[in-house]
């Protein structure tokens, strides 16, 4: 035998006669290995299942006119479930939580809703972001508070399935905020998304077949797309006026409103739907203020009945409120924005905190008072008050 074999013979002797005596300690080495190996292959078993649902399920987009998606919900809390949309009959299906004001607002106007068009309107609401906030509802909190609405709610009841109710629903319409209906017609077709205070009119179009579609579809895809360009248009005032600010010495519109108003006419001339957009309507607003304050409160109102009202009273309040620094408001500037005081407070969570609202009511009188009207600046005092007393005795 040669040199080199002698050596490799005694060299596999010697770990054999080293396994031999840790025999132990080997199967326990190769015991780790196999467990390893086994939990290798059940992630990886694990993640071709959950790549497996998503290339099975992709979100889809949709819009106007396509096929509703199916409704997949965890349970029914209330009323009859929803299996299926059967053809020929038109269905409301309305998003919705517990943490918000305008949802539970608007379920006392749904259930009208529901009972007028019974036997040809099926409607039902889904609770969607419970997880949001400090304000979400447990199951067992979310059907007490359901069956807390009694009539208030008179429809089907249902909570989410996470895994697809937003995904078929929400996002696949791209739609982010609640309360958002969606009416699906007698061809199982979305007929209709939006704000479901607004569901009235094309609802009863629907029922009627005078619904048109494909207009409506149109109309839809055409804002979808122009809605960047206005905001980008809307955001562009903020640069233009900033350089007549500056040169002006101070940050606000003072020293060269009138070139400012002029900036602003000519851009709501070449695109007239950014006359009341938040940074427009903030703009024109500060302006009119020191120009012509009669006219600012002109303007003002028409921007709340815009379609961006939900700005427009926030923004009066701030924009009066800044300028009390710099100018003597006339009375009128005050009562509107009181009004405006009260529409925020409105606006409010029903559990909102009292101190908040107490101090709005205070807000409010001080400037009905300043307004002239002392008897409203007499009621909104005593709510402040009862507000405060509430908080005391928290």
């Amino acid at each position: 035998m040669k040199p080199k074999f002698q050596l490799l013979t005694l060299f596999c002797m010697m770990a054999l006669g080293a396994g031999a005596q840790n025999d132990t300690s080997v199967k326990a080495k190769t015991a780790q290995i196999d467990t390893s190996l086994k939990f290798t292959e059940i992630q990886k078993d694990s993640t071709a299942r959950v790549n497996s649902v998503k290339k099975e399920e992709p979100l889809v987009t949709r819009y106007m006119g396509d096929a509703a998606p199916q409704l997949r919900v965890k349970d029914w809390i209330k009323g009859k479930p929803i299996t299926n949309f059967e053809k020929g009959e038109v269905y409301v299906i309305d998003f919705w939580a517990t943490w918000c004001g305008w949802c539970i607002k608007g379920m006392p106007h749904l259930s009208e809703l529901a009972r007028k068009y019974k036997g040809k309107v099926t409607f039902a609401a889904v609770s969607v972001w419970e997880d949001r906030g400090t304000r979400g509802a447990t199951p067992e909190k979310l059907k007490a508070f359901v069956d807390g609405m009694g009539d208030k709610m008179d429809f089907s009841v249902a909570s989410e399935d996470t895994a697809f109710t937003q995904r078929d629903w929400l996002n696949a319409f791209h739609l982010d905020y609640i309360p958002v209906s969606f009416i699906i017609d007698g061809q199982g077709r979305v007929a209709w998304t939006g704000n479901s205070a607004h569901v009235d009119t094309a609802l009863q179009k629907i029922v009627n077949n005078t619904w048109d579609i494909e207009q409506e579809s149109a109309r839809r895809k055409y804002s979808d797309s122009s809605q960047n360009y206005l905001d980008t248009l809307d955001n562009s005032v903020i640069a233009k006026t900033k350089r007549l600010q500056l040169r002006s010495g101070n940050e606000n519109l003072q020293g060269f409103t009138d070139s400012i108003l002029v900036v602003i006419n000519d851009m709501v001339k070449k695109e007239p739907k950014i006359k009341y957009t938040p940074e427009m309507a903030s703009h024109t607003f500060a302006a009119l203020l020191i120009t012509d304050p009669h006219k600012a409160c002109e303007y003002a109102t028409e921007a709340m009945a815009s379609p961006y009202a939900q700005y427009a009273y926030g923004m009066v309040i701030e924009e009066i409120n800044f300028s009390l620094r710099y100018l003597t408001t006339p009375k009128e500037v005050y009562l509107l924005g009181a009004e405006c005081y009260q529409v925020k407070i409105d606006q409010s969570e029903p559990d909102e905190d009292a101190a908040y609202l107490a101090k709005q009511y205070q807000s409010m009188a001080d400037w009905y008072r300043l307004g002239g009207d002392k008897l409203k600046a007499i009621a909104a005092d005593k709510k402040a008050l009862k507000l405060w007393e509430k908080d005391a005795d928290k």
